[in-house]
């Protein structure tokens, strides 16, 4: 039995439905809330949360190359290769100003910037822009990144189907009347 993916609903066959642009396998109650969507029953690969346009129709396959062999696994995109913001931004910067010996003020005119951006970067007010961020990391040699650290098992697809669904997280119109 499948899980509506909105409401957590176990329904025995669920339908698809396009809602605010993403399509979701719904019950009949929350199907009211989409536009339902016709899938090909001929097609062997599912494309239901792939980015390419669903208008294409000898388009040919747009799955990954990988190979067949990648089993449950999601795609690789530019954003596993890209660096985080640290969540200890603001005390790296504070420490590493101490360290040199540095008033806000002092670094902030060092760096070509207001003194109260520095304050609001110590506080975690605010995030550094990626240009502030490459300043403060030169003059005070510091990383203010890390990697992701995301593995494919964060996204994988459990057989539990006790886990959150689409309708733990969002509100209905319905419910905020």
């Amino acid at each position: 039995m499948a899980q509506c993916e909105m409401c957590g609903k176990e329904v025995s066959s669920p339908k698809t439905v396009k809602i605010e642009g993403a399509e979701i396998d719904v019950c009949d109650d929350c199907s009211d809330f989409g536009t339902t969507v016709e899938t090909e029953s001929s097609s062997t690969t599912s494309t239901k949360y792939s980015t390419s346009s669903s208008s294409q129709s000898s388009g040919g396959s747009t799955s990954s190359s990988s190979g067949g062999s990648s089993g449950g696994r999601r795609r690789r995109d530019m954003f596993d290769e890209m660096e985080e913001l640290a969540s200890d931004y603001d005390e790296r910067i504070r420490k590493a100003r101490e360290t040199e010996g540095l008033s806000q003020e002092e670094l902030a005119d060092d760096l070509n910037e207001k003194a109260s951006v520095i304050r609001k970067l110590e506080r975690g007010d605010s995030l550094p822009s990626d240009d502030v961020r490459e300043k403060l990391e030169n003059k005070l040699s510091i990383s203010l990144t890390e990697s992701s650290g995301d593995t494919d098992e964060d996204w994988s697809s459990s057989s539990d189907s006790a886990g959150l669904t689409l309708g733990d997280k969002v509100r209905r119109k319905s419910d905020d009347s």
